[in-house]
């Protein structure tokens, strides 16, 4: 590349080139690129010059291509017209027929309920399309779309970057998951109850504080602490330890371990919405826009999160 920027050759020059060529005069071809005659003839003496050939000669009252001329209008002209149907003309989007690879940021409360439906969809829709998932969440997603680790994102966030642009998909609360068998809650889950027993907590930051810890400053008797929510099911089964979860995450845990049950929390934890985040600069990118599409009427169907009602 470098040695083609050494050359200092103005690409504007082949393309006054290219119709004097083919209009066979330079005065048609100033008429017809709006330009002035002794500007369309200064523009091919320096092609010419660059060129180091002479690369039109006088026929009649027109021109004609030297051998030289010839070659080059035969090569020029095909990609002239590859960059202005580039430029004006951008490939269509088949989601039929398209290969792209498309890269979506998931916490991993969305992951579960939201990846199945959404590759069915997909084999239904856009059968070549793939999928990379990247492990998101709401102290990562700034880092993650500023720097394209993900072309778009299904979490919750706090404050984003201007150049953001979201969606919200859904409100979702919190509620306690337990094994009904082992954890005795009584037939309301009191505040004095719930700080009693043992929790299970999911911590972003490897520590013994998670969404009560940081919220509200209460401090649970944490007797074990995870990273995501894939795990929490199955410790909680068997136990008497409890566990703050969304809501849309203990409907998938109890879809698979029955014998759970939830309750609603007796602390104000509120709701946070869940949404669709992605950059500006991939708004025209339709590959993306169809994805995105796609996960907005899969939420719908699926009618997975809706906002739990909190004491």
């Amino acid at each position: 590349m470098h040695g083609i920027y050494e050359k200092d050759l103005d690409l504007n020059l082949l393309r006054v080139f290219v119709v004097v060529a083919e209009a066979g005069s330079v005065t048609e071809a100033a008429s017809r690129l709006y330009l002035t005659q002794p500007a369309v003839s200064a523009a091919l003496r320096r092609l010419a010059s660059t060129v180091g050939s002479p690369l039109f000669v006088r026929a009649g009252r027109g021109l004609a291509l030297t051998t030289r001329g010839q070659r080059l209008f035969t090569s020029a002209r095909p990609l002239l017209q590859a960059l202005v149907e580039a430029t004006v003309s951008p490939a269509a989007f088949d989601p039929k027929t398209s290969e792209r690879t498309v890269r979506i940021g998931l916490s991993d409360a969305n992951e579960t309920w939201l990846l199945p439906p959404l590759l069915r969809a997909l084999d239904e829709e856009a059968p070549r399309m793939r999928l990379v998932v990247i492990p998101v969440q709401f102290r990562t997603i700034a880092e993650a779309l500023g720097s394209s680790a993900v072309d778009f994102a299904v979490t919750v966030a706090d404050e984003l970057p201007a150049d953001t642009r979201r969606l919200t998909l859904f409100w979702g609360g919190f509620v306690c998951l337990y094994d009904p068998r082992h954890a005795r809650i009584g037939k309301r889950l009191t505040r004095e109850s719930y700080l009693a027993h043992e929790h299970i907590i999911v911590s972003y930051n490897g520590d013994l504080r998670g969404i009560v810890e940081d919220a509200l400053g209460v401090q649970r008797r944490v007797r074990v602490s995870v990273p995501m929510f894939h795990s929490v099911g199955a410790l909680v089964e068997g136990s008497a330890l409890l566990a703050t979860v969304p809501a849309v995450v203990a409907r998938e845990i109890i879809s698979l371990r029955p014998n759970l049950r939830t309750t609603p929390l007796p602390l104000d934890l509120g709701g946070a919405p869940t949404e669709l985040l992605w950059r500006n600069t991939v708004d025209d990118d339709e590959a993306i826009r169809f994805m995105r599409d796609l996960v907005v009427r899969v939420v719908k169907t699926v009618r997975g999160p809706e906002q739990t009602p909190q004491t």
